[in-house]
Parts: structure tokens; sequence; C-alpha cells
């Protein structure tokens, strides 16, 4: 299967991409709200030890995904330029670089998580508990690395229903996994938190295997004979993936600091965060999924020379984004509490919660805007704004603002509003560089 994203009608193949992706992400997502309703049941412990682990684990797995972006760049484009063969090359080194990649953070996450924890101020009982969730995952990150770049070429080609499809079942699987590994049963003793861990692992395996079977019904894996490494593929790989993979990193490392900034207002508080992040994961999904779609019709229109294409794609991703934080803002501003008593009735946490999430209600189409030009720019072959602009949001503003609401002895909310600021000023200089970089290219 090969989609051409070079002729036709823009609305439908954003359509097309992006509601396959989003309902995609949407199950994936739901890997961690099962993960986070299970750690409910054993405890608020065991819920703050799922957010800690969260934020250092998603530090972790987030560079795949990034370089996994640049793989549907750099495939993508050579698509557009109906070079298959080049393409092919492409994607085959960037299966051998996914698992050198998996080799190094699998290495790096291990020896570091323990120093991360304990600067978060885990200890005893609770640091205990929260190494026996991430290990568990860390060990497995391979599964998780290679399903990240199988489905980048999968979205290369125009597939983001195998991805779909794949996680509305593992999801599924999931559920009884964590039910069955938690609670024991059928010659399994109760496990606990590493039980949900396991459970994570498991169905990622799932996963890859599934993916990489749809990648192989692919034109990209069709000439397997001449394949050599080529250590070109692999500069290129890192220096389109390294933008957007640092954002990522950068953004689990702003969860992490966050997290520190948050951890002296207790335990609850921390679980609260967990919580109130899984759910809002869930109603961006939609945006992720567009984030996805543009990422592929730019790659190819680029590499068609199709600028016109690109624009009207901007517009459009720009217009649905727009309808989706509106009906997002309305969900959370209305549910808050319902959506946190479902996790948890631990009533601090879902109070702390609430408010998390009528703050960031209204900061919904500020991720239309960053995501939508991120996905642009790596699809044109301009990322390094990515790293910059990810710099600013994630570890120096906040950093400097929370510092200062630390010192001047502000409340918990000042950092969720902190955040919120952050947020819409980083969409704000995004769309007006995203623009000025399209400007330049167009004729």
């Amino acid at each position: 299967m090969h989609l051409d994203l070079t002729t036709g009608d823009i609305k439908e193949q954003l359509k097309k991409l992006a509601i396959p992706a989003s309902v995609g992400f949407f199950f994936h997502t739901m890997y961690n709200v099962t993960d986070t309703y299970f750690a409910g049941l054993i405890s608020t412990q065991a819920l703050s030890a799922l957010t800690l682990s969260f934020s250092i684990f998603f530090m972790m797995i987030a560079f795949a995904g990034g370089m996994s972006e640049a793989v549907t760049a750099l495939v993508g484009n050579a698509l557009g330029k109906k070079d298959k063969d080049k393409a092919s090359h492409i994607a085959l080194n960037s299966l051998l670089f996914a698992f050198f990649l998996s080799l190094v953070l699998t290495l790096i996450g291990v020896s570091s998580t323990p120093f991360l924890m304990k600067v978060l101020g885990a200890q005893g009982a609770y640091l205990e508990e929260s190494l026996a969730y991430i290990n568990v995952i860390l060990y497995g990150s391979v599964f998780f690395v290679f399903s990240f770049f199988i489905n980048a070429l999968l979205n290369s080609v125009g597939d983001t229903v195998s991805f779909r499809n794949i996680l509305i079942f593992s999801s599924f699987v999931n559920i009884g996994l964590d039910y069955w590994f938690v609670f024991g049963g059928l010659g399994i003793e109760p496990l606990g938190v590493s039980g949900i861990s396991m459970a994570t692992v498991l169905t990622e395996f799932i996963t890859m295997l599934y993916l990489f079977y749809k990648l192989k019904k692919t034109p990209l894996l069709d000439s397997t004979e001449g394949f050599y490494f080529d250590k070109e593929v692999f500069k290129e790989l890192f220096k389109q993936g390294f933008p957007p993979s640092t954002n990522m990193v950068l953004m689990a490392t702003g969860i992490f600091i966050i997290t520190y900034f948050a951890a002296p207002f207790g335990k609850e508080v921390i679980a609260a965060f967990g919580i109130g992040m899984r759910i809002e994961q869930i109603i961006i999904m939609p945006t992720i999924g567009l984030n996805v779609a543009v990422l592929a019709i730019v790659a190819q229109n680029n590499g068609a020379l199709q600028f016109s294409r690109i624009h009207e794609t901007l517009k459009i991703a720009l217009y649905y984004g727009g309808l989706i934080s509106v009906v997002g803002m309305v969900f959370l501003l209305l549910g808050a509490e319902a959506f946190m008593g479902f996790f948890t009735d631990d009533i601090r946490v879902i109070e702390v919660g609430a408010v998390y999430l009528r703050i960031e209600a209204f900061i919904l189409y500020s991720f239309v805007i960053i995501f939508v030009h991120l996905a642009m720019l790596q699809g044109i072959e301009k990322p390094g704004f990515i790293f910059y602009i990810s710099i600013f949001r994630q570890i120096l503003a906040p950093i400097i603002l929370l510092l200062v609401f630390s010192y001047l002895g502000l409340g918990l909310i000042w950092i969720w509003l902190g955040i919120a600021f952050i947020v819409t000023f980083s969409a704000v200089v995004t769309w007006i560089y995203a623009r000025k970089k399209l400007a330049e290219i167009t004729p």
C-alpha cells in the first residue's frame, strides 16, 4: 500500500490519516489510563509511584518517538520524488538504527533511574514501588522503539489504519492482563505495580509483531537483497531526528521539572497530576492525529515541490484543530471532577486534579498550533527550531517561573497557571517562525 498524498482532496486525506491515527493514539493512551486505574485500586502511593515512573520512562522513550518522525519525513520525501529504491534503502537502515537506539536507551534508563527517583523524593517503600514498575518497562524498551519506527514507516506510505487496529485490540488485552497480573490467579501470584508494567510490555510486543507484519506488505521492504549499512542515512536520520527527539525528551524533562516542584505539596498532588495528564492526553488525541497527518502530507508534497498544498494543509488542519479544542474545553470545564473520580475516591486528589484540568482547558488550541506547525517544519526538512522552542518551553521558562513562584511562597495553582502561560506564549512564537520558514521556500 502506498497512498500518493501529492494529489487529491486535502480535506479527505487529512481525515483519512488523522482519524485512524487519533483512534490509535487514543487506545495507546488507554494503556496509561488502564495502568492508572489499576494503580488506584492498589493505593494512592501506587498512583504516585506511577506518576514518578512515567516522567522518567517518557524521558527515555521519547527520544525514539522523535527519531521516528525523521523516518516519516525522509521516506515521505523520497516517495514524493517517486524514488522508491531510496525510500526502501532508508527504511531498512532505519530499522537497524532502531535496534542500536533501543540498546542505548535501555542502558541509560536502567543505570540512571534510581538516582532520578531519589531526586524526586522517593525513598523506602515508595522508591521500591516506583522501581518495581519502571525497571520492567525499561527492559522492554526494544519493543517500544521498534513499534515507533515501524509505525513511522507505515505513516510515510499513508497507512495509519494498522496502528489503530492493533492498538484497539492490544488495549483490551492490556486490561485483561492488568487484572490478572495485579490480583493474581491461574497460577500467577499477585504482582502489584510490577504486574502493571509486565502487562504493558507484553502488549507492546504484540503490537510490534503486528506492525512489522503489515510493513512487510508495503513496497518499502520489497528489495532487501541489496541492503547495506549506510552511515550517511544514519547521519541524516540523526540530523532530522535530533530536534524532534529533543523536543519529546525535553517534554518528558518538563514533566519531571513540574513533578519536582509539585512534590513538596504531597503525594496526593503527584497522584492528581498523574491522573490529570492521562485525561489531558485523551482530550488532545485528535490533535496528535492531526500532527501525524500533517507530517505525512507535507513531507510528500515538499518532495514533489507542491508548496500550495502545504499551505492548504496547514489552513485545514488548524480549522479542524480549533473545532477539536472547543469540544475538549467543554468536556474539561464541565466534567473535571467526574473524570478525576473515575480513577480515585481520594477527595484531595480529585480537587487538585480538577483545578489542573480546568486551567488546561483554556490552552488546548495552543497545543494545536504547536503540534501542527512543528509537524510542518519537520515535513519541509527544517526541524532546527524544534530544539530551541523545546528548550524554552520545557526547561528554561518552567525552571525560572517555578523558582520565582517557590521563592515567593505562592500556592500550587500558580504552577498550573505558569505552565499555561508558557504554552500559550510558545504557540505564538512557533506560529510566527513556522510561517516565515514556509514563506522562504515558497516561490
